[in-house]
């Protein structure tokens, strides 16, 4: 017993690009293709801007880069072709060229399109131009492209698709409103989505929006990988309007996975289930900001030409979390912590590094720092000026380790510190990047009780003792900040939430606190501005999300 009618096979490549390396990522297609053929696929389809990479940022400027693109998608059909891959149908993101004339009038400055090309038997097929083309949070596509106007459906193998690319899908109308009434078997949307909390969740919703207007399935085809402060984390899939979840990618890592569109078995062992694969997402929130954190460190060290991490390692949760980051990212044989204690510096901080660094397995430097700041006697510092060069000689010290040894600095600044400007520039703040920059310390502690449920080895004292940069004797964060829970509420509601003063006050909060920690934020975005790049995972990033003028004057 077999299938009523022959099913049609869609391969989904959910592919790590590299932003600019167009060669590169036509490769990855055409080997995505030859084993999709393997399985008997019949279409490909791969994710927004896959030949470029995504985002492209000011690239799209370049004649140079613009050409080339436009040319890749051309030289990918003749080259499928060429590898007997021609058969195939590929739907794939790249740029195409628009012109000056088709812009006249118009109030965009670009002329080029964000565009899904179809490529066969050595042509392109057709095309699609996104239509929605966000500028809020970490998009800014309307500087970069032109919007497109005009819907898309094809009819192949006797089927009937509609085409969208990533934001078209979330918005009320345009292209995908127009597909309604067509009769389409199913909606193919192309993305490059960043991660977020809760992100899997919210294109479950539109997929599910967006098959029951249309009475079709949905598949969401996204990018993986990372590209400076965002992390795509694939997870592509395949649901209906009932929310009926029929294929679903991995996060966090590149994927292949089919689905038979029209396949009707006439008893359940004659289903061709052999190459589908049904994988869920991670189960909870802090695994996938786990993975996001370190996914996000492996490809910038990997696509920056860096297979070495240096941490500095201070016997506290932060610096221990981020070694751990670094281990699983780059390898632990590839990791050097740096300890380099002061005479502020606790016994039971010493013996917590040290021991950590045993535990984990890297490299373990000790570089004791009193030294050296016996060097400044001479310039008679006190108070901050004195404890903020502890700090600041420990960053030089791990800047020219890396300058020596080679190695990428990785900054272990959290989201709390971040926000208030709790740190020393030039100090701590030094490094490449910065992998729990957008989780607050409050997280922190939740992240590194769940890694050490899965092989970690932060020890107790790390998660219990209290928090201290230990820049003097007996100091203690809360010598500065509220309690950390306290803090973060307070920050959540300031920057995810935006809320004002007089929201938080009428929510309850302490009017102390708030002002006090409003005002920190607030005087701290010049020090945010020189910080390093790192995940974002939170809705509102202290980067691209939250745009604030540093030479300012409207205080809450």
């Amino acid at each position: 017993m077999g299938v009523e009618n022959r099913p049609i096979r869609f391969a989904m490549a959910q592919i790590d690009t590299f932003v600019g390396d167009i060669a590169g990522n036509c490769e990855k297609v055409i080997k995505a293709c030859q084993k999709a053929k393997a399985k008997n696929a019949d279409i490909v389809v791969c994710p927004e801007m896959t030949l470029t990479g995504y985002p492209t940022d000011d690239l799209v400027f370049k004649d140079s880069f613009r050409y080339q693109a436009s040319d890749a998608s051309r030289q990918l059909a003749a080259a499928l072709k060429d590898n007997g891959l021609g058969d195939l149908y590929v739907f794939v993101g790249s740029l195409g060229l628009g012109s000056l004339e088709a812009q006249k009038g118009k109030i965009w400055y670009a002329t080029d399109h964000n565009r899904l090309f179809i490529l066969h038997d050595g042509e392109i097929f057709d095309t699609y131009d996104k239509h929605y083309l966000p500028t809020y949070g970490v998009f800014d596509e309307l500087r970069l492209f032109a919007p497109g106007d005009k819907p898309l459906t094809v009819e192949l193998f006797g089927k009937k698709f509609g085409v969208a690319i990533c934001e078209d899908i979330w918005r009320e109308g345009g292209t995908v409103g127009d597909l309604r009434g067509e009769g389409i078997d199913l909606l193919v949307s192309i993305n490059g989505s960043p991660y977020n909390e809760g992100k899997m969740k919210t294109r479950y919703g539109l997929a599910v929006e967006k098959g029951t207007k249309l009475g079709c399935p949905v598949m969401y085809v996204n990018q993986v990988g990372g590209q400076d402060d965002l992390v795509f984390d694939g997870g592509s899939f395949v649901m209906d309007g009932k929310g009926k979840l029929f294929a679903q990618a991995r996060q966090f890592a590149e994927d292949l996975i089919f689905w038979d569109l029209g396949a009707t078995p006439t008893s359940p062992e004659d289903a061709p289930q052999e190459d589908v694969n049904i994988c869920r997402p991670l189960g909870s929130l802090d695994d996938q900001v786990y993975a996001n954190s370190v996914l996000g460190l492996k490809d910038y060290a990997h696509k920056n030409g860096f297979d070495k991490a240096i941490v500095g390692l201070s016997g506290g949760i932060d610096s221990a979390l981020c070694a751990e980051i670094a281990a699983d990212a780059l390898g632990k044989e590839n990791v050097t912590c740096i300890f380099m204690p002061s005479s502020c510096t606790s016994a039971q901080s010493a013996q917590d590094a040290r021991e950590f660094a045993g535990k984990l397995g890297c490299k373990f430097e000790e570089i004791p720092i009193s030294t050296f700041i016996s060097a400044f006697d001479t310039l008679g510092l006190k108070d901050g000026a004195e404890e903020n060069l502890h700090s600041r000689i420990r960053g030089m010290i791990l800047m020219s380790y890396s300058n020596q040894n080679g190695g990428l600095v990785i900054s272990c600044a959290n989201k709390s510190e971040m926000a208030t400007g709790y740190f020393t520039m030039y100090g701590d703040s030094v490094g490449a990047y910065s992998p729990i920059c957008d989780i607050y310390k409050s997280r922190v502690y939740k992240l590194a009780a769940f890694k050490n449920q899965h092989g970690g080895c932060i020890s107790e004292s790390m998660l219990t003792k209290e928090p201290s940069a230990e820049l003097h004797a007996g100091q203690k964060d809360t010598d500065s900040l509220p309690n950390y829970d306290t803090l973060d509420a307070v920050l959540y509601a300031y920057i995810e939430e935006n809320k004002g003063r007089a929201d938080m006050l009428a929510a309850g909060f302490d009017r102390a606190v708030v002002d006090k920690v409003i005002g920190l934020v607030d005087k701290a975005e010049w020090k945010r501005r020189q910080c390093p790049m790192g995940p974002k995972v939170s809705l509102r990033a202290l980067k691209h999300d939250r745009q604030i003028p540093v030479t300012q004057h409207f205080f809450e």
